[in-house]
C-alpha cells in the first residue's frame, strides 16, 4: 500500500471534517475529491487504479488537506488504515459495467461485494458518523414501472446488479445490527468530465463523443428507442453532498414527511399511476410516528435514495443532443448519422426515476436537466477527447 500527503493544514485553527472517497481516482470519486476539498474538508482517496487514473487527482497531490493511498478494497486491512480517523465514508469503489460483469461475474463479485463488506466492518470499526455508497439504478431489474420508485424493484438482469443490491441488504444488516447510517445512492447513469470512452466497458456517452470527433459513426444498440435518466455529475455531486450532511432531525422529519403524509398515491406515483394493495400495506407499515423518529438524538438508518433528474432521454435524442453541441467545435461532425445494431443483453428498456423521495429527506434539488448537462460538458468533451 503507498501512501502519498499530509492531513495537517497549517491555515485552519479548526479541526475540519475528514472524508475517506473510496475510487477517488475514477470519474465521479475524482470529482467529488475536487468538490469536497474545495469546500475545506480533509480528503483520504483509496483506490488501486485498476479503472481510475492517478492524472484524475495528481493536481492535489501538493494539498495537505489531501491524502492518496494506492489499495484495494478487497484487502480489509487496507481499508482499515484508509478509514482510520476519519468522519465519513463515501464509497464509490465498485467494478462498473453490466457487460463487464456478465463476462466475468467472479471479479464483479469479489470487488463490489467483498470490498463493500470490508469497507462496511472497517467503517463501524472506526465509527464513522455516516456511510454513503453508490448504490445503482441497476437494482431495478426487470421492473417495468415508471418512474422508478425506491421501495419497488424487480429481478436482477446482471451479476452486476445483484452486486449492487447485495450491498444494499449488507447496509441495512449492518444499520440494525450496529447501528450504523448508511445511505445508498442509486445513481441513474452519471455522465460529465473525466468520464472516459476508452476500453472495453466505456459508457455510452463518452464513447459515442470519441466516435463523433473522429467522424466516425456511433453505434446504437437497437432502434434507439431505449431512453433513461441521463443525470450531470453535478447533480451526482449534490446529492453526496446532501446525504453527507442533511442532519439527523432533517431526516427524521423529512422520513416523517415522505413515509407518512406521502400517501396521496397521484403525488407518489408520477403521471397518476395506481399503487397495489401490497404497496399500501407496504408504505403503511413504512410509516413511523413524528415522536418515534424524532425520539433520538443520533439514530440509525439505512436509506437508499435515487439520485437523477427525473428526466427521461432515448438514444435518439441522446445522440442528437451530443452532435449538435459538438458540431459547435467542428462543423462536419454536424453530418454524421448513427448506425445501429443488436440490443445489448442485460439492458432494460427504460429507466426513469421519481425523486420524490430525495426531495422530501435529503432536500435533494438537481439543478442540471441533461441537456444542460451536455451544453456544459461538450467543450470538456471535446477539447479532452479528440
Amino acid at each position: 500500500m503507498e501512501i502519498s500527503g499530509l492531513f495537517f493544514h497549517p491555515r485552519y485553527k479548526k479541526i475540519m471534517t475528514k472524508i475517506l472517497i473510496t475510487g477517488g481516482a475514477g470519474f465521479i470519486g475524482s470529482n467529488l475529491i475536487d468538490h469536497f476539498l474545495k469546500e475545506g474538508h480533509k480528503v483520504v482517496c483509496l483506490d488501486n487504479l485498476a479503472t481510475g487514473f492517478e492524472h484524475n487527482i495528481q493536481h492535489h497531490y501538493n494539498n495537505p488537506d489531501f491524502t492518496f493511498i494506492k489499495g484495494d478494497i478487497r484487502d480489509l486491512e487496507t481499508c482499515k488504515q484508509a478509514v482510520e480517523g476519519c468522519d465519513y465514508v463515501l464509497h464509490e469503489a465498485a467494478l462498473g459495467s453490466v457487460p463487464r460483469s456478465i463476462e466475468d461475474p467472479a471479479t464483479t463479485n469479489a470487488v463490489n461485494i467483498g470490498g463493500f463488506l470490508n469497507m462496511l466492518i472497517a467503517a463501524r470499526d472506526e465509527g464513522v458518523k455516516r456511510f454513503v455508497y453508490a448504490a445503482s439504478s441497476s437494482t431495478y431489474g426487470d421492473s417495468k414501472k415508471l418512474p422508478k420508485v425506491e421501495d419497488e424493484i424487480g429481478k436482477p438482469l446482471s451479476p452486476y446488479a445483484i452486486t449492487k443490491y447485495v450491498d444494499e441488504l449488507y447496509a441495512d444488516v449492518f444499520s440494525k445490527t450496529y447501528g450504523m447510517q448508511c445511505i445508498g445512492l442509486r445513481y441513474f447513469n452519471v455522465f460529465g468530465k473525466r468520464q472516459t470512452p476508452d476500453g472495453a466497458y466505456a459508457a455510452v456517452i463518452p464513447l459515442w463523443v470519441k466516435e463523433l470527433i473522429n467522424h466516425r459513426q456511433p453505434k446504437i444498440n437497437g432502434d434507439g428507442s431505449y431512453s433513461r435518466d441521463f443525470t450531470y455529475i453535478e447533480n451526482v455531486i449534490q446529492a453526496n453532498e446532501k446525504a453527507l450532511f442533511t442532519t439527523d432531525e432533517q431526516i427524521a422529519q423529512g422520513q416523517y414527511e415522505y413515509y407518512n403524509i406521502e400517501l396521496d398515491f397521484h403525488k407518489y406515483y408520477r403521471d397518476g399511476a395506481s399503487a397495489t394493495e401490497e404497496t399500501v400495506k407496504t408504505i403503511h407499515e413504512s410509516s413511523l410516528s413524528k415522536s418515534q423518529l424524532q425520539s433520538k438524538q443520533s439514530r440509525s438508518f439505512a436509506e437508499v435514495f435515487n439520485v437523477a433528474y427525473g428526466g427521461n432521454t432515448n438514444l435518439i435524442q441522446l445522440f442528437e443532443a451530443l452532435r449538435d453541441n459538438l458540431a459547435h467545435f467542428d462543423k462536419d461532425i454536424q453530418n454524421i448519422e448513427p448506425e445501429f445494431g443488436p440490443n445489448r443483453p442485460g439492458d432494460i428498456p427504460h429507466s426513469q426515476a421519481s425523486i420524490k423521495k430525495a426531495e422530501m429527506i435529503l432536500d435533494y434539488a438537481p439543478e442540471y436537466d441533461a441537456r444542460t448537462g451536455f451544453e456544459r460538458v461538450a467543450e470538456w468533451y471535446f477539447e479532452s477527447l479528440k
